[in-house]
Order: structure tokens, then sequence, then C-alpha cells
């Protein structure tokens, strides 16, 4: 017994010795000039390693720091900078043969410049092309840089566009790893990132193989989830289109190299859809599947269907990635959605209601298209509302003389039975012809107008009033003109509108040549929207 013990204690102290020995007697960086070669030829771009260290106990070499050579198309500056870089490997082959077979290779904390045109070329496109280096010598890193398990660790990854002076990109905490990695066939793989602005990302599928002609074709399929986007701090929004809010996804995106399809879910809390709009009460869903082409940088939106509460509006359309920014050519259906559950998207928008005042029930309907860059958007289409209310604003009180003479009031809210427009908003304002609104207890109202990107208003408009009385002072009134309405104005702001009498669309012509007094007819009208008479 003692015999066996002094044995296995002879064996543990050999193997300590040359566990310690080793690493003296044979001299990895030897291998390093191979390494390099090997790299550089499976790259396509010059691969430097730092000084090599063996060691036996996890059976690895490493490297103070490896560098990666970009695409000189772009820039001079390295296109992959690590702190360090693990080689995992075979020690019998090593021992016996100083032959050195690699199973893994582990990057540290590395800094990655990506760069991409405005043609949509990018500066990895060209990895694994052809280089003027001679072929390398044999060894167990083939050019084809298969290797067992491929790991990044901690990285750091920018995202910068070189045709404009746009702040680049940042995403860290980047981690990865490869599975049976080759450039030659697919391999599965999990990635994980923190986003630019909070939150973070992860995928989780399989890629490969590598484009031959362009890395970025790379084909591949992989869920995806993202937590707690800021859309305003991510980059994915031009700043000028005044989008923000938080976002989270679930989702697929599948690409064979030439055509990525993608579909998920998505909620967004607190979203911004104005630059002088303000942060929604109300969670934003929206269920989506996109068909996009690579090199074309265009994309088809098949089924983008958006909810607020139970109100759903459907968006389908094209879009095109053009230098730094994204132009849609789309359209917007949205039949009968109820207008309490889209009061909390009016902030949103940066529509401001009368000061005091808000809309309930009701129902809203609207046919859009929608076209240009993202933040300068032009929209146009018919847009109808019925049956709601505008609950703390009397437009009897506005219209005093109006609603006393019909002997109607519209007391403190304001019963809307119908409301249509033709819209066109632009980042100019919003210009809406063919207005018609329909009030019970007033009459019906149709006119024109706009609304300046500063919420002012300048409406002319016409009200032919309902009732008796009502009846013969618009006959009074519209004796002047043609449609025999009384015309007026809307000024001020959309927060406090003013009512002013058009008094030249009063005393038209016509009015002259039936021998009635001008003067007395502006007199008795003096009062119809609060004005005192001289």
């Amino acid at each position: 017994m003692k015999r066996a013990l002094k044995i296995v204690a002879i064996v543990v102290v050999l193997l300590v010795v040359v566990a310690v020995a080793l690493p003296f007697i044979i001299d990895v960086n030897v291998f390093r000039p191979t390494i390099e070669s090997d790299l550089s030829t499976a790259l396509g771009r010059q691969v430097k390693v730092g000084s090599l260290r063996l060691s036996i106990i996890d059976g690895s070499v490493s490297a103070d720091d490896l560098s990666i050579a970009d695409d000189p198309a772009f820039s001079k500056d390295p296109f992959i900078r690590a702190k360090a870089l693990g080689v995992g490997i075979e020690l019998m082959p090593l021992i016996f043969s100083k032959e050195l077979h690699v199973t893994d290779l582990t990057i540290e904390q590395p800094q990655v410049s990506l760069l991409h045109t405005a043609a949509g070329k990018w500066n990895f496109s060209s990895l694994g092309g052809k280089t003027d280096k001679p072929a390398a010598s044999k060894s167990s890193v083939s050019p084809d840089l298969s290797v067992g398990k491929l790991t990044v660790k901690d990285g750091s990854v920018s995202i910068d566009n070189i045709s404009n002076k746009t702040k680049p990109q940042v995403y860290k905490n980047v981690n990865i790893t490869v599975q049976k990695f080759s450039f030659t066939s697919k391999f599965p793989f999990t990635l994980s990132a923190a986003l630019p602005g909070g939150g973070g990302v992860k995928l989780d599928g399989s890629a490969g193989p590598i484009g031959t002609t362009d890395a970025a074709l790379t084909p591949v399929q992989a869920k995806i989830t993202v937590n707690d986007l800021d859309l305003a701090a991510s980059g994915f929004v031009e700043p000028g289109a005044g989008i923000a809010g938080m976002a989270n996804f679930n989702g697929t995106v599948s690409s064979d190299g030439r055509q990525a399809r993608s579909s998920g879910t998505a909620t967004v809390q607190k979203l911004k859809l104005s630059p002088k709009g303000l942060p929604a009460g109300r969670e934003v869903v929206a269920k989506f599947a996109t068909d996009y082409e690579l090199q074309k940088q265009a994309g088809q939106l098949t089924q983008g269907d958006v909810t607020i509460g139970k109100a759903l509006a459907k968006l389908t359309g094209g879009y095109q990635m053009e230098g730094a920014s994204t132009v849609l050519n789309m359209k917007l259906n949205a039949d009968n959605m109820p207008v309490d559950d889209l009061v909390a998207m009016l902030p949103a928008m940066g529509i401001v209601l009368p000061s005091g005042s808000s809309l309930k029930g009701g129902t809203l309907t609207a046919d859009f298209t929608i076209v240009g860059p993202v933040d300068k958007l032009v929209i146009n289409g018919p847009v109808k509302m019925a049956n709601t209310k505008l609950s703390g604003f009397d437009m009897g009180s506005k219209m005093s003389a109006i609603s006393a003479l019909t002997g109607a009031k519209t007391g403190s809210d304001t019963t809307i039975q119908n409301l249509s427009a033709d819209a066109h908003v632009a980042p100019e304002g919003i210009n809406t012809q063919n207005v018609n609104l329909n009030i019970p207890s007033l009459g019906v109202v149709t006119g024109s107008g706009t609304i300046s990107p500063q919420n002012a208003l300048n409406y002319h408009m016409e009200a032919k009033l309902s009732g008796g009385v009502g009846g013969g002072l618009t006959q009074l009134a519209g004796m002047g003109n043609k449609s025999g309405g009384i015309p007026f104005f809307i000024q001020g702001t959309t927060s406090d509108p003013k009512f002013v009498p058009d008094v030249k669309g009063m005393l038209g012509n016509p009015l002259g040549a039936t021998g009635q007094n001008p003067a007395g007819i502006v007199n008795g009208l003096g009062g119809l929207f609060g004005k005192k008479k001289p």
C-alpha cells in the first residue's frame, strides 16, 4: 500500500514538473507566424497577434493582443482591436510532434468598428476574400478558419456611416458564442449586447455559410428579443423625426443572403411621434411582417397591425433606405376606431385640443397615404369622426349670438354628429380642405384652413344654422354670398380658438343690389361672435 502511494506521489510530482517546465521547453511563439498567416489568409485581412504564452493546466495558448486590419477602402485603422486572444489546443500533438491543433478561439474585450456607405456597402463585406499573401503552411488552423468554438467576450461594436457625419451607434457588453464555426458551413450562434441608450438585445439562431462575394449577404435564421429599447437614443430613427419611446420586441428573422424576412410583435410605452409631441399615456402594440431586399436596401411591409386598446389601424407599403434616411411609401387604413382609445395618442402626435377640453365617445375613420423621409413625412387622405363629444368646450358660447338667436345651447360640451375633412399633413403644417362639421344644436359648419407647426389657426368657415330663427339669421347674413351661410374665421391657436366674423363675406355685391343698408346689417350682426356694436 505504501509502495502504491509512493508511486502515485512520484507521478503527481512528475506531472507538476512537466506542467511547470513545458512552457519553458516549448516556445509557442514559433507558431505565431503560422497563426498570423493562416488567420490573414482566412479573413483576407492582415492579422497581428502579440507574444504567445502556453498554459498546460487549461491547455491553451494566449496572446497579449490581437488586431485585424480594415478594408483599406474604408479605413486605415484596425477593423478589430482586442485586448487578448485565447487559443485552445490539443496538448499531445504539441508535446510529442510540436504541432498546433486548434480547438477553439476566444477574443476578449474586442473593439469592432463597423463602417458602411450610403449605398449599403459594409467594411466587413470583404472578409474571407483573397489576399496577395503566399499560401499558408499546413497546420490545424486551415484557411477556412474552422474551429470547434469561437467566443467573443465583453466586446464593443460601433456602427458608423462614412457618407455623413452622424454620431456612431455603440453597442457594449457584446458577447458571442459560435459552435463549429466555419466559413463554408452553417453554424449555431448566440449573441447578446447592450443597446445604445440602454436596454439589451439577444439573438439565438444559426448563420452561414459566409457569403463568398459579400460577407454581409450571409444567410441567417434567428429569434430576436429586444428589451427597453430607447427609440430616441438608439440611432434607428432620424433625430429630426421627433420619435421617442421605450420599446420591447419579440420576433424572428430569416435571410437567404439576398432577401430577409422578419416578423414579430413590438410594444411601445410613452410613444412620441412629433417633435412637438408629448409621451402617450397608453401602450401601443404593433404586429408586423416585412420582406427586405438586402442589396437594394428596399423593403415591403406585408403586415402592420397597430393597436391602441381596441383601436386598430393597418399599415402597409414599402420603404427604401437612402443614405442615413428611410423613405416611406405606405398606406394607413383605420376603420371605426374608438375615439376613447385614441385620446391618449393625441399628445404624442402634437395635437392640442382647446384648453380644458377632451374628446369622448364616437369613432374615427381614416384612409391615409404616407410618403417621404421619416423626418419629413407627408400624409394625405380623408378623415371622419362620428358621434363624438368635445367635452369641456362650449362652442355655443364661442358663437354666442348664434346660440342665442337659434334658441339652442351646446352647454359645457359640444356634441358632434359628424366631422369630415381631407387632410394634408406636412412639416410646414396641417391643411384641411372640405371640412364638414355637423353639430345638431347649432347646424352645419363648412370650410377649410390651416394649422401651423406652432398650432396657429387660419380657417375660413361658413355656418348654416338650424332652427327657425337661425334660418332667418342665416338668410340675412348670407344675402351677400352665394351659399347663403354665415361666413366667419377661426383664428388664435388650437388651445384657444377665436371666432371672428367675416364682414366682407357678409357684405358682398348682391347685398347692395337688394337695396339693403350694409351699415345696418353690420350693426345688427355686430354681436354675432360676441362683438359689441359700435
